[in-house]
């Protein structure tokens, strides 16, 4: 199974739509559980321009990872929240995302393996690697830019 988070009308062959309202082929508000009977069951998930709109980045992360199977694949877009203006001029976005954020929830990242377990950290349970992490730079109209992150991680189970 093969999952679009945040698809609305973008259609993705191969893909199940996932939104919080139609078109999409399956109707889900991604700051509950997603497909609460679905554990390691996706492939894959391609996720653009929808994570910046979830309050909860552990949460967020969690959940990709619980509905991933081992060894699959996350592909995510979202704005550089220091780079550009693309990270915050949209007032819907309630997270913002640096190439930085991805490495808190990956496997061997000192920080994380420091406080694994205590205070907020005890809540994470996604493990990840990196399979690549590039920018790609967007005019605005009136002379801003936007930077997005292009992470390709892959779920450690």
């Amino acid at each position: 199974m093969k999952l679009n988070l945040g698809s609305l009308d973008r259609y993705m062959e191969g893909f199940i739509s996932v939104d919080i309202c139609e078109p999409a082929d399956v109707v889900c508000d991604l700051r509950g559980p997603w497909f609460p009977d679905s554990d390691s069951s996706v492939d894959e998930v391609f996720a653009a321009d929808v994570f910046e709109h979830l309050p909860d980045k552990i949460h967020t992360m969690n959940e990709l990872w619980r509905v991933l199977k081992p060894n699959g694949i996350a592909k995510i877009q979202v704005p550089h929240a220091s780079e550009g203006d693309g990270g915050h001029c949209d007032p819907t976005h309630k997270s913002y995302w640096t190439t930085s954020d991805f490495e808190y929830f990956c496997t061997g990242f000192a920080e994380r393996e420091r406080f694994r377990g205590k205070g907020e950290y005890a809540r994470i349970n996604a493990e990840f690697a990196v399979v690549s992490m590039t920018k790609t730079r967007h005019a605005r109209r009136w002379g801003g830019f936007v930077v997005e992150i292009n992470a390709i991680l892959r779920a450690i189970k």
